[in-house]
């Protein structure tokens, strides 16, 4: 674990690329115009083919796969994984009934299996090199999912992964309101990280020490980013949100902050890829 006093190195990351034409805008304006390193590709969303081929024209922006088993589409057939999706490649939009089903009904473990091998090969046939991998909803730390990741970690070549674990008291200083969302989501994520390090650390699966956006639940604004800044820990963390051209303009705009960027160049932080962990 790096000291407190290491130098300290800093992912910054959008996920859901490839969702929408203005989300793959928003990635590609942050990471030539701001402080974006890397984005996280929903291999089915309705814009992938434009992020793929964005990405191919941007090689420094790092791109790894968006795991999407809720609130999203397939790659597979739906007759292929019936329990998990409708007749149209839908998963459920109720992340948490979901997440109740796989982790009780040990009958959609195989189905499981077969479609994040299906998006683990459909990214592949990107030719993009996998910077990464992190769930949707962060469900890649699912007690079920997070198994099948860990078993069929060569398989898939996953060399890095996000932890995601914020920091609860740092983030109650740094910002305020929608406590219960706060602690649950610090309670949730601090113990499925925990279970989930030491099989990282043995399979030699790269991460962040610490993950910062999760609390904030799209409020990764310029405010936010320059309160949160001087406060990283030595070593190498994530900051991740969802930038937007429409939906998430806030989040867009404090990536291209002049302030935001003038301050990281002022505390020496260096903007890194998980690629460069």
């Amino acid at each position: 674990m790096a000291c407190l006093d290491a130098a300290r190195r800093l992912i910054v990351n959008a996920d859901d690329f490839g969702r929408s034409r203005s989300i793959n805008a928003a990635v590609i304006r942050a990471h030539r115009e701001g402080i974006l390193t890397t984005a996280s590709l929903m291999v089915n969303g309705a814009a992938a083919d434009e992020a793929v081929e964005l990405a191919r024209q941007h090689p420094r922006l790092g791109v790894g796969l968006h795991l999407t088993l809720v609130c999203g589409r397939s790659t597979l057939k739906p007759t292929q994984i019936p329990g998990l999706v409708d007749n149209h490649h839908h998963f459920s939009n109720r992340p948490v009934l979901a997440a109740l089903r796989y982790f009780l009904d040990r009958a959609l473990r195989h189905q499981l299996r077969h479609e994040i091998d299906a998006q683990v090969r459909k990214f592949g046939t990107t030719g993009l090199p996998l910077d990464h991998l992190n769930g949707h909803l962060h469900l890649h730390l699912h007690p079920t999912v997070f198994s099948l990741l860990r078993h069929h970690a060569a398989d898939w070549k996953l060399s890095r992964m996000r932890l995601t674990r914020d920091r609860f008291w740092l983030n109650a200083r740094l910002a305020s309101g929608r406590w219960l969302y706060r602690i649950s989501h610090a309670v949730i994520f601090t113990w499925l990280a925990a279970r989930s390090r030491p099989a990282l650390n043995q399979l030699g699966v790269q991460h962040p020490r610490v993950v910062f956006g999760l609390l904030q639940d799209g409020r990764v604004d310029e405010r936010y980013v320059l309160n949160l800044l001087p406060h990283l820990p030595g070593g190498d963390s994530e900051l991740y949100s969802h930038p937007s051209l429409d939906e998430s303009r806030t989040e867009f705009e404090a990536l291209i902050s002049p302030r935001v960027k003038g301050l990281i160049d002022r505390l020496g932080i260096q903007l890194i890829r998980y690629q460069d962990l």
